[in-house]
């Protein structure tokens, strides 16, 4: 082989990766900026959350203090990133999507220096000291079957472990909890642990709610068409797809029982019946149900933080558990509510 043909096929063996880079960034003849990969590493380590200077540019995959630290100052400013696990995935770029269209920027899939300046003006420490009380150690704590009919038969469906209560009070998973207090059990009352610094409750009052199936996002609008709150939610399926229109608030209640009808899941065990299923966070519906005007339709908790954003629902609008009962402090019956492609 001459040896300038070896030469030439060398070259185009270390050319051809970074083509493929740059083509990768040119979505229909429009060039973007692809971000670095940040170097996280993927390890949480407390004084880096809390540092203001801890602002590497982040895509998604990143994982690590960084990242865990963009999730609780977005959660804190009201853009719900869902369960809060210290991984960059798609319900953070939904919250960023949020606040850079509220600031009308441009769409971007990265976290850059721009919105780091924006969320480090918080200059408050996004971690705290929280101590276990007898409460939070109470219960009863049980393991929730998946089986429907199982679950009719418990009194409550509440929490599996502290632990499970615990991640659900600071918005966050119990992976993010065991990382920032490896020697902890969370089983001692007056035991002090390290938890995500999250959001109060948004005093202002919600006029309007939009939920974007094609966002995957429930936003929450005061009276002037302002954003006043954003959450990840899942919202219809195939089978049983969001009712685009528009629709009121019909009903909002906290800590409801579950009236199981097999008749409307598609998916329902055909030997299973009608079934009142116990109030809890456990419950299929969750802390909240908000009826909508459309029969059978709600916005309402889940147990299954994680699949928020991610998974399909039976129709209805499903949040986190958290997320839900804040919208439910912040609307009124009777308000209007936008379902859109």
């Amino acid at each position: 082989m001459p040896k300038h043909y070896f030469l030439r096929m060398c070259w185009g063996l270390l050319i051809l990766p970074c083509l493929m880079s740059y083509l990768a960034g040119q979505p229909n003849g429009k060039s973007r900026v692809v971000a670095p990969r940040a170097a996280t590493g993927g390890r949480i380590e407390a004084n880096a959350v809390n540092d203001v200077k801890t602002a590497p540019i982040l895509i998604e995959g990143n994982s690590g203090s960084a990242p865990l630290r963009a999730q609780i100052l977005l959660d804190r400013m009201g853009l719900s990133v869902g369960e809060i696990d210290g991984r960059i995935g798609k319900n953070t770029f939904r919250a960023i999507s949020g606040l850079r269209a509220a600031r009308d920027w441009a769409e971007s899939e990265m976290i850059d220096e721009p919105i780091w300046m924006v969320l480090n003006m918080d200059s408050t420490p996004v971690l705290t000291t929280y101590e276990i009380t007898a409460a939070d150690l109470k219960g009863p704590f049980v393991k929730v079957p998946k089986d429907m009919m199982a679950k009719a038969k418990l009194s409550r469906l509440g929490y599996a472990t502290p632990m499970e209560a615990l991640g659900e009070k600071f918005h966050c998973s119990s992976a993010v909890l065991r990382a920032l207090n490896p020697k902890s059990r969370f089983l001692r009352p007056r035991e002090q642990i390290t938890v995500p610094n999250v959001r109060s409750p948004i005093p202002t009052k919600a006029a309007r709610i939009v939920v974007s199936k094609a966002a995957s996002t429930l936003a929450v609008l005061d009276s002037n068409g302002k954003l006043i709150a954003q959450y990840p939610c899942t919202s219809g399926s195939e089978h049983d797809p969001l009712p685009i229109g528009e629709w009121t608030v019909s009903a909002i209640l906290k800590n409801p029982p579950f009236n199981y009808n097999p008749d409307l899941f598609w998916d329902a065990n055909p030997k299973q019946t009608k079934a009142r299923i116990a109030p809890g966070p456990n419950n299929p519906v969750g802390v909240v149900w908000i009826d909508l005007s459309k029969e059978h339709y709600g916005i309402h908790g889940t147990p299954e933080l994680a699949t928020i954003g991610y998974s399909e629902s039976h129709g209805c609008i499903r949040l986190t558990n958290w997320d839900a009962a804040e919208l439910a402090g912040i609307i009124t019956k009777g308000m209007p509510v936008l379902l859109k492609e």
